[in-house]
Formats: structure tokens, sequence, C-alpha cells
């Protein structure tokens, strides 16, 4: 059976007298008796104090959590949290720091082919590791390095929490934001930015999220880094969105210049990267919604050469607009079918909010002749929308949601 809290502190006193612990404790020797009986439960910081004064290296602290009728399991859970307190204690080595930060990109990748119900809870229990080394104090360039990992587990969580459709992720982006400023890292800043502008055009935002793709391109001025390669073709899909086709371009040629700029190791399948399938993805979007369907398909085409199949996420978006596409040609059963298809083709877990709110957007733009087409009730009945809903209707919903 485990020990107790009362029963780990008398066996680690010893030969000690209660006096004597108590005053390393800076606690009184009835209050220690009573501990060690099971007559009082200690609280965090006489649990943290009586820890240091026996050497239990963590022990106590993870004890004290445990509550009468804990399960041995939910024991096990506090002794690891308690033990994970020791270790955050201690000085950090640089291998110690670079292991966290390769397990932050270890994350970064993930988002390009892990579910995200599967993938979080992994995210959160790094990311409450890292929240406990943050209490401690360090050298300036150690907290830095662990502001900027903060940073960017922060934007992680938002971003799994945007796919989710929960709205908990525009806090996060809030705070995504304060890490990397506190670490005064213009590089990650941008990335911040560059990835909330996501935020705002998955909600309709399309004026918000020009705001925050010029923004993250400021912000990173001539630095070659991820936040500009995002942003801009982010910002060129906004504006295709806003019916603004010469600033499209614009911004278009902006991302073609920002790609080329990225160093290579950034150009890769990551959140914290960017690489040439995601620009033709991302330009092929902007020109679907330009209603330049020729070059929009070019582009899909290429997209779907270069991206791997195990980035299913991206690889049924570029599919989604390719739907567009059909429905812009004038072939609403065609573009309807494709949308089912690429839907029914996803396992469950990989038909996130954003998949289905992209299916949304391909059957709401069908012309109110074809709603009673046989592929296009198909799609509603997958996407349960209300059958009476328009192309009409969903820009009055986007410009409520501006």
């Amino acid at each position: 059976m485990a020990e107790t809290f009362g029963e780990a502190l008398r066996r680690l006193r010893g030969s000690r007298s209660l006096r004597d612990v108590a005053a390393l404790a800076a606690c009184g020797k009835s209050y220690v008796a009573d501990l060690e009986n099971g007559r009082r439960r200690p609280t965090a910081q006489t649990a943290r104090a009586l820890d240091a004064a026996v050497g239990a290296e963590g022990l106590l602290i993870a004890l004290a959590d445990v509550r009468p009728g804990t399960s041995p399991l939910e024991q096990a859970d506090a002794l690891q949290a308690g033990l994970h307190e020791a270790l955050a204690a201690g000085p950090l080595a640089d291998s110690s720091l670079d292991e966290i930060e390769w397990t932050v990109d270890r994350h970064g990748r993930a988002t390009r082919y892990r579910p995200e119900m599967t993938h979080f809870p992994e995210l959160l229990a790094d990311f409450q590791d890292l929240r406990v080394l943050l209490t401690r104090r360090h050298p300036p360039q150690v907290r830095r390095r662990l502001l900027v990992a903060a940073a960017r587990m922060s934007g992680l969580t938002a971003l799994t929490l945007l796919k989710l459709g929960d709205d908990r992720s525009l806090s996060w982006w809030r705070t995504a934001r304060q890490f990397a400023a506190a670490a005064d890292d213009r590089a990650t800043l941008s990335w911040a930015y560059a990835q909330e502008a996501y935020q705002c055009f998955y909600g309709g935002d399309f004026y918000g999220a020009v705001e925050l793709s010029a923004h993250a391109q400021q912000l990173a001025g001539g630095l070659p880094c991820v936040g500009p390669a995002l942003a801009a073709p982010l910002e060129a899909r906004a504006h295709a969105r806003l019916g603004d086709a010469e600033a499209a371009d614009e911004a278009l040629a902006a991302a073609e210049s920002a790609l080329a700029r990225l160093p290579e190791d950034e150009q890769i399948g990551s959140a914290f990267g960017y690489s040439e399938n995601q620009l033709r993805f991302h330009m092929g979007n902007a020109l679907t919604h330009l209603g330049k369907t020729v070059r929009a398909r070019a582009e899909q085409d290429r997209a779907l050469e270069l991206y791997p199949d195990a980035e299913r996420m991206d690889r049924a978006l570029v599919a989604l607009d390719a739907a567009m596409c059909t429905s812009l040609d004038g072939d609403p059963a065609g573009a309807a079918d494709l949308a089912t298809r690429t839907i029914v083709s996803l396992a469950p877990a990989h038909r996130s909010a954003l998949i289905i709110y992209r299916a949304q957007d391909v059957a709401t733009r069908v012309p109110p002749g074809a709603q009673q087409v046989h592929e296009v009730r198909a799609l509603r009945e997958i996407l349960a929308l209300p059958p009476g809903e328009t192309e009409r209707g969903r820009e009055d919903q986007q410009s409520d949601s501006g």
C-alpha cells in the first residue's frame, strides 16, 4: 500500500526531532506531529517547506496532492507531477533546452498529420512541463529560450482549438503574442500574428485577416522567417474574398518572394514552416475565389503533386477548392459529388471543424436552382445544413462575424 504524506514525513525525518524539522520548515512542532499522524493535511507551501527540510526531492510535494481514497493510478499521477516539479527546480543544462525545443518542433510537425483530438492531450502534457519550468528563476538567455518555446506552444494550442472550432483559440493567440513579445523575438511574434490571421479568415473577418497579415509582414521587416511566408498568401486569400483582384495579385507576388527568401530548413511540413505545396494550395484558393478557375486548377494540381499523402487535411482542402471551381464552371452536381467524396474519404478523426466549414462553403454557393439536385442534397445531408440556407445567408453570416 502506498505511503501517505504523514508516513513519508515520519520516515524521512528519521532520528531528527520534531522541533528541528519544524524549525527548518518554519512551522510549529505540533503541526508537524499532526501531519505525521494524519490529523491534518498540509498546504502546498508547507509541503514544499517540509520537502526541502527532510530532503524528500519532491516526494512530499507529490503526496500532498493525494487525497484519502484516491486510486494507485491517481497517486502515481501526483507522484509524477511532484518529480517533474523537483526536476524543474534545478538548473537547466543546454541539452535540456535543446530537448524542450525539439519537443516543440515535433508538435509543430504533428499538426500536419495527426488528428487534433489525438494530438491535443500530448501537446498539453508537454506544455504543462514547460509551465513548471517557467515558474523558476533562470539566467536571461535561458529564460528567453523558454519564453519562445512557450509562445510557440501557445500558438499550437490556439491552432488546435481553431481546427476544433473552439473559440477559446482567440485568447491563446493573445498568450502566444505576449510570450513572444516578452522574449523580444520578432520572428516568433510575426509568426503568431500570421497564424492568428487565419482565425480571422475562417471566421469571415476578411478585413481583420488583411490587417493581421500585413502587421505580421511589417514586424518581420526584411528578416527571412516564416511569418511573412504564412501571412502574404493569407492576405491574398482575404483580398480575393473581398473581391479586390489587384491587391490579391500583389499579395501573391509578395508570397512568392517570401517563400524564396525562407531558409531551406524552414520550408517544411510544420506549423512552424512553410513550403511550396502550401503556397500552391493557397494561391489556388485565392484564384478560386477570384473566379479564375483555369489558373486555380493548375495551382491545385501542382499542390496535390507536392503534398505527401500523410497531410490529409490540406489535401482535402485542395480537393474542396477544386469542387468550388467545378461549381463556378457551371457543374453544381459535380461540385457537390466531389465535396461529398472528399468528406467521406476522410476518417472521422480528420473531419475537423475547418474541413466541414470549407465543405459547407461549397454547398452554400450552389445556385438556388440547383438546390434539389441529388448530389447537392446528399452533400447537405452529410453536412446537416438547413435545407433553406443560401449563399446570401452565408454572406450575411460572414458580415455578422466580421
